[in-house]
């Protein structure tokens, strides 16, 4: 039906294994989190719902119950080179980029997408971005980068990789 990958298999246990992860041993400063509820919130944001009418709004009590302080002077923002932030950024103890968070934390290279009047995870295909903007997934990072902007503060850090084809920004928006 879609041209993108469905559903990570097993969506829900690593996405509550990656919170109380989080919670537990990466950044155990952000205190306690309902790991459950957040899944709850999550998952509400997209099931029964037209897969390609997924807004960022959606997303917003999601975004509410995992929200936790960005230390101020250690945001990143990058752009096309995810594995060079990850060992740049040092999970958190150099600088906090949206993957560092536990939103982006969260979320990080998993997909998702549910089915119109469906309680069920479409796990054979999800809308890609080109299929249309409003979807899981694009709304998902769309929300947490706005959160993450908001939340930023001090000396804001930039990484981009000014070598890739096309340069820093090979998509447009």
């Amino acid at each position: 039906k879609w041209k993108g990958e469905g559903t990570t298999q097993n969506l829900e246990s690593i996405v509550i294994g990656r919170c109380y992860d989080y919670i537990r041993i990466v950044n155990p400063a952000v205190g306690e989190k309902n790991c459950s509820e957040i899944w709850e919130a999550f998952k509400n944001a997209f099931i029964n719902k037209d897969p390609c009418s997924i807004l960022p709004e959606d997303y917003e009590l999601f975004i509410n119950l995992s929200l936790h302080p960005i230390p101020p002077n250690k945001s990143l923002f990058w752009e096309n080179n995810q594995l060079l932030v990850i060992g740049f950024a040092g999970r958190g103890r150099r600088y906090m980029s949206l993957g560092d968070t536990l939103i982006g934390f969260f979320g990080d290279l998993l997909n998702w997408c549910g089915q119109a009047n469906s309680s069920g995870l479409d796990y054979e295909s999800c809308p890609t971005t080109e299929e249309c903007e409003n979807n899981a997934v694009e709304s998902f990072w769309r929300m947490a980068s706005i959160t993450y902007a908001q939340h930023s503060s001090g000396v804001i850090h930039v990484l981009l990789n000014g070598s890739a084809v096309g340069g820093a920004y090979p998509h447009p928006g």
